[in-house]
């Protein structure tokens, strides 16, 4: 095993990941260590729900405002990346809590990653190809059919993770999602304690419905308009929740009226994949807020004096 012990904070957006992190590093004496794909980029602000300085209160935050928009990073670059921080916390005696929702991320990092082949140029250039004739969904609707696991946790505007796994999936004849849950089983590189926190899907709903209103009210168009004039529309957190939505508006392909409720079914879509992802996690400790939350220090507590 690789490291001791770590806390990880999971579940879907808009669930309050960040302040249950918030709250544990607070009574443990922790910082926090980001798993957000979005979160990592400078300049995506609003839109990825970053906590501001307020909300932290003094509690540091790792791997957020990292690298530039137009920088490379997938999910093993990450862990190296996670690994790094969380061996600087402990090295200050401090407890390395992380958090975030990005599940391929959070699997490399407590799992490592599966031994996959190298990417084929000919067959890739040909998958590019064809998302530029017919667009990234209807690719994203035949890896559906063929791997559904793969599907469900991969947005359907995210082109480089389609394009990869069926291109896996002609490589290998088999589904990536399987590969990567038959890796899952393997041996944890981590002493960690997972933590899943969720709402009732009422609580949900009105939670999105205010955190988009709040997005936008802060102003996530103006900060979407900055990023397209500064890096352009290709870099890819520019199809993540919010910002493809508001970069469809700005370029006609949505009215006024109609942006908000978008941003909300992105959002409704996206937490559904992440639940899909942990659904099938049994080492996991699953939490209702608010109703679970005083249930979740004694489970801390216990965790960390073993």
């Amino acid at each position: 095993m690789i490291g001791e012990r770590i806390v990880v904070v999971s579940g879907p957006t808009a669930a309050g990941k960040t302040d249950v992190a918030i709250a544990l590093a607070r009574r443990w004496g922790g910082e926090l260590i980001g798993a957000d794909s979005v979160q990592v980029y400078r300049g995506f602000d609003i839109g990825s729900a970053k906590p501001t300085r307020e909300e932290l209160g003094g509690i540091a935050h790792h791997l957020v405002d990292v690298i530039d928009p137009d920088e490379a990073i997938d999910a093993a670059r990450y862990a190296a990346m996670a690994e790094a921080a969380i061996e600087d916390v402990r090295a200050r005696g401090r407890v390395p809590i992380v958090v975030g929702g990005t599940g391929l991320w959070l699997r490399a990092l407590l799992r490592g990653l599966v031994a996959l082949p190298e990417p084929d140029v000919a067959l890739r250039a040909a998958l590019e190809a064809e998302a530029d004739a017919i667009g990234a969904p209807a690719l994203h609707a035949r890896l559906a059919s063929i791997d559904p696991r793969a599907a469900a946790s991969i947005h359907p505007n995210d082109r480089l993770r389609i394009v990869r796994a069926l291109e896996v999936h002609a490589q290998t004849g088999e589904p990536i999602g399987e590969l990567r849950a038959r890796h899952a089983l393997g041996a944890p590189r981590h002493d960690a304690l997972i933590l899943l926190v969720d709402r009732s899907r009422e609580e949900m709903a009105t939670r999105m419905q205010m955190r988009t209103r709040a997005m936008l009210d802060r102003g996530l168009i103006d900060e979407v308009r900055a990023l397209l004039a500064r890096w352009g529309p290709d870099v890819r957190a520019m199809g993540s929740v919010g910002y493809h939505e508001v970069r469809t508006f700005l370029a006609g392909g949505l009215d006024e009226a109609s942006l908000a409720p978008a941003i909300v079914r992105a959002t409704r879509v996206y937490a559904r994949r992440q639940r899909t992802w942990w659904g099938h996690d049994e080492g996991a400790l699953r939490f209702e807020l608010p109703t679970d939350e005083a249930a979740i220090m004694p489970h801390v507590e216990a965790f960390l004096a073993r």
